[in-house]
């Protein structure tokens, strides 16, 4: 493969579209793409909008001087397509089809399949891609049971940034991601913590709508109970309990803020209640890890934690002092979807990876 492989990478967010230029490895155009709420209420769908992100990243490429023709693959942030395997999927009818359709949910993340395969399709010889969305399934048979047949456990979780630390981690010991088994804990705006067998994420918890650990604006799981009394009381509506769940559960319901950092900063000044929510965010943390340590029957090569609030020494801090016992932990901050969404693409491009396809 030339050494001038340029990948162009899309990640839309609610409000903003994170654009990238990697020529290998090195980034050499990166951009964030501000939408004001302004603009997108003109929108019913989300899918609506990407004509219109589509078109304001034509603007910044062109602006920034960087001609279309010199990119060789496109690829984007996974969106709420069918359950499927990790890895690299070529972004083909079917799948642009489900990510208009939504029928599995309307997210932003949407919208990076769709916009990719139509700037690919104007390049003489670019893909579209997508790599590790957040609906990469692997989970063993056994973790998909949840107590009655009516809810069977689906799988949805930060997988690009786990996927990626996993590998990243087995590399700096020269070791395969294949031949480990590894615990990951992402550390964000939801928390999620992987059971990864061997390169494959046989159990995880359901980040997204209720289950594992509360986070900064999630509730995790909840006492079934307490729910149903509380949903059939009269007194909220399905919005309003829907957002207990995700949006204004979990430390913003306890704290009324979702920023961790204000959160500590308010403990480190002496505010025991802040101090307290968090160390029991912490406790839930470790529980989880606990629980998937159950389900590689103890045998954990390493704990890896990552993740926006893994930049706080002090709350990872509160982690390990449970779990060291585990496996030996090592502490990853922040997470760089541009990079590995880029490494994905490029490994898929020299054929050291497989290239998908979404059926």
């Amino acid at each position: 493969m030339a050494t001038t492989t340029r990948i162009l990478v899309i990640n839309p967010g609610s409000t903003s579209t994170k654009i990238a230029i990697y020529q290998q490895e090195k980034v050499i155009f990166l951009k964030t793409i501000k939408h004001p709420v302004e603009e997108l209420k003109g929108f019913k769908r989300i899918t609506d909008q990407y004509e219109y992100r589509k078109n304001k990243i034509h603007e910044e490429l062109k602006n920034a001087d960087i001609p279309f023709e010199t990119i060789d693959a496109v690829i984007g942030r996974g969106g709420l397509v069918k359950p499927i395997e990790a890895g690299v999927f070529r972004v083909n009818e079917e799948m642009r089809k489900d990510l208009l359709e939504c029928k599995r949910g309307e997210h932003a993340s949407n919208l990076g399949g769709l916009i990719a395969s139509d700037i690919a399709r104007m390049l003489p010889t670019a893909e579209a891609f997508i790599a590790d969305p957040v609906v990469v399934d692997e989970l063993d048979a056994l973790a998909r049971y949840t107590g009655h047949p009516l809810f069977e456990k689906v799988s949805v979780f930060h997988a690009l940034n786990q996927k990626a630390i996993a590998r990243s981690h087995a590399k700096s010991i020269m070791k395969r991601y294949e031949d480990m088994n590894v615990i990951v804990v992402h550390l964000g705006g939801g928390i999620t913590v992987g059971a990864h067998c061997k390169g494959r994420v046989v159990d995880v918890n359901q980040g997204l709508d209720g289950d594992g650990p509360f986070s900064p604006e999630r509730s995790g799981s909840l006492p079934a109970g307490s729910l149903l009394k509380a949903a059939f009381s009269g007194k909220y509506s399905y919005e309003e309990l829907a957002e207990m769940i995700v949006g204004k559960g979990g430390m913003m319901a306890y704290l009324g803020t979702n920023d961790a950092y204000i959160a500590e900063r308010e403990a480190m000044d002496g505010d025991e209640k802040h101090r307290e929510v968090l160390e029991a965010m912490a406790y839930q943390v470790a529980k989880e890890i606990g629980a998937m340590s159950a389900v590689l029957k103890g045998e954990v090569d390493a704990i890896l934690i990552t993740g926006g609030i893994a930049n706080s020494k002090w709350f990872c801090n509160l982690i390990i002092e449970r779990i060291f016992r585990i496996g030996p932990v090592h502490v990853y901050p922040g997470q760089d979807e541009m990079g590995a969404l880029a490494e994905n693409a490029l490994l898929a491009l020299n054929g050291e990876i497989e290239i998908k396809e979404y059926r």
